[in-house]
This record gives structure tokens, sequence and C-alpha cells, in this order.
């Protein structure tokens, strides 16, 4: 595969070792490399769900390049605004993410709202061909799984273009071949797509 993948320090026994890099998620990793040029030195992540943005912050702190909040949208709002004012204190580069979707975070303390508005604002979006490829084999490869030559090329052009779904597909193949004490061959694959997205789905066929 062609994608860039970023190293992550062990985070459990089931944790992922690294982000897979592609289109939906290498503009805003490439403007983490400035993050000194940020206004205000702060920048919002935001993304779906299960979408790497924990993962990403996770990164960001581990190579030193600033501090990070995840879920800063559930975070109250007084402790977040001390936490960006001892951030402007420090010269120390903030990334929060959002579980919330851009334009629906609601942010009820005027002074917060406006620092946050100027923040440089980043998007995760839908990954494209190859970065569900390099998904696909991710999420086996932390479940111990062998999906088999031609499994990407049947499953990709198949599979719901999301983050969440490709998680989901390999979850199923990977519980209905525990289930069936079968290799997740062919007929493992089909099966998952269909638990999933319904019989009727004409990419089936």
């Amino acid at each position: 595969m062609s994608q860039i993948a970023l190293p992550l320090a062990p985070g459990g026994a089931d944790g992922p070792t690294r982000i897979v890099v592609g289109n939906a998620n290498r503009a805003a990793l490439e403007a983490m490399a400035a993050a000194a040029t940020w206004p205000f030195r702060t920048a919002i992540l935001f993304g779906p769900p299960r979408s790497g943005k924990s993962l990403i912050a996770r990164w960001f702190a581990e190579s030193g390049a600033g501090e990070a909040i995840d879920d800063a949208d559930r975070m109250d709002e007084t402790e977040l605004f001390h936490r960006w004012n001892r951030a402007q204190e420090s010269g120390v580069p903030l990334l929060l993410t959002s579980s919330a979707a851009e334009g629906a975070w609601t942010i009820r303390l005027p002074d917060l709202a406006s620092r946050l508005g100027a923040a440089l604002h980043l998007q995760i979006g839908a990954p494209d061909d190859a970065m569900l490829a390099e998904l696909i084999e991710l999420h086996a490869e932390q479940r111990g799984i062998v999906l088999g030559p031609g499994a990407c090329a049947y499953l990709v052009p198949r599979a719901e273009r999301s983050h969440m779904g490709v998680e989901r597909l390999v979850e199923a193949i990977d519980r209905i071949s525990l289930e069936r004490k079968q290799a997740p061959t062919l007929s493992v694959w089909r099966d998952a797509l269909e638990e999933l997205m319904g019989p009727q789905e004409p990419r089936l066929f």
C-alpha cells in the first residue's frame, strides 16, 4: 500500500500501534506540523465517530508538538477556558478534539466562544479506496485475523465508506469466522457485508 502510517506508543494490548494517513486526515495532520502558526496556537479537530480523532490527539501530545484535550466539547467550559489561558501563557500549542460536528458545538461562555471561534478548524473526512483498504488491514491486524488474498479488492468497493463502517465490517468478519470455526474467506466476507448492509445490497453481486 502507498499510504503513510504514524507510529503510536503502546496504549494497551488491544490498542492500535499506528495511525493510517490518507485522504481523510492528511490535511489535518499536515497542519499540525505548523502548530506554532495556528491562530492563538489553538486548533480544533472535528470528524465523524471512530475516525481517529482521539488517536491523533494522543499522537500530537506524544510527539511533543503540544498539549491535547480529547472530547473538549464535553468538558466544563470554565475549566476549558482556564486550560486555554494556561496554553497561551506557556506558548504551547493546544489541540482540541470535538465529538460534536463542526458548527454543532454550542459554547455558552462568551469569552471561550470568541477564542475558539478564532482557532484553526480541522476536519477528518470520508476515506477513499486506498485508505479504506489500509483501515481494513489495520483492524484485521488488531484482531489477529488474516483475511487472505483478494480481501481488500472484494471488500473495498462494497463496504460502507466510513471509519466506523470499516471497523464494524472487520468485527463482523471476525465474529462470523469464529462462530463457524472457519477461515475468513469469501463466504465470510460476503455474509458479513450482507449482515451489515442488507441482503438486497446490489454491490454484493
